[in-house]
């Protein structure tokens, strides 16, 4: 991390930002309730949108705690807007129990967050249905795209490559 505070004061602030605001639409939806007329309706669809979001965000810091904690080596992208992902994993440097760390940390935070979701979303709400949906379908693809890889590293494959797991820039 040495080097990369900056950045990652500047992307927690932004992912508390756009969590604030999420907290924020959601106040608005439920004081409205049902929506009645086209205004309504994007506020829920907005509302939902960025519930995903904010998902998306609390997994990928979940990742990146793991990561955190186990010691691994990682890259945090040049600026906030460079990369969908909130970081870039070493797999050069770190070792299958990095991996291993990195995933759980996203696994648990995202299960805890539906948790959450279910416990406290309005029931009867158009955004909380919408959420609740695309919540699910975030769940199935984090199970169609992260657990086979995690599966195959656990078992004794190499550590993967691609866009959030890279080999570290030449220094």
């Amino acid at each position: 991390m040495s080097g990369q505070w900056n950045r990652f004061a500047a992307m927690l602030m932004r992912d508390l930002l756009l969590i604030a605001f999420t907290g924020w639409l959601w106040r608005l939806a439920i004081e409205h309730g049902a929506p009645e007329a086209a205004g309504g309706y994007a506020l829920h669809v907005a509302t939902a949108l960025m519930t995903v979001i904010a998902a998306y965000l609390v997994h990928e810091w979940g990742h990146l705690i793991g990561a955190w904690i186990s010691g691994s080596r990682f890259f945090l992208p040049a600026h906030i807007a460079a990369s969908p992902f909130l970081f870039r994993f070493d797999n050069v440097r770190n070792t299958r129990r990095h991996f291993v760390w990195m995933v759980w940390g996203g696994f648990v935070s995202s299960i805890a967050l539906v948790i959450l979701l279910v416990a406290l979303l309005p029931r009867g709400l158009l955004a909380a249905q919408i959420a609740l949906g695309m919540t699910a379908l975030g769940v199935i693809a984090t199970f169609v795209i992260e657990v086979p890889e995690f599966w195959r590293v656990y078992r004794g494959a190499p550590l993967p490559d691609g866009a959030a797991f890279v080999s570290p820039p030449e220094v």
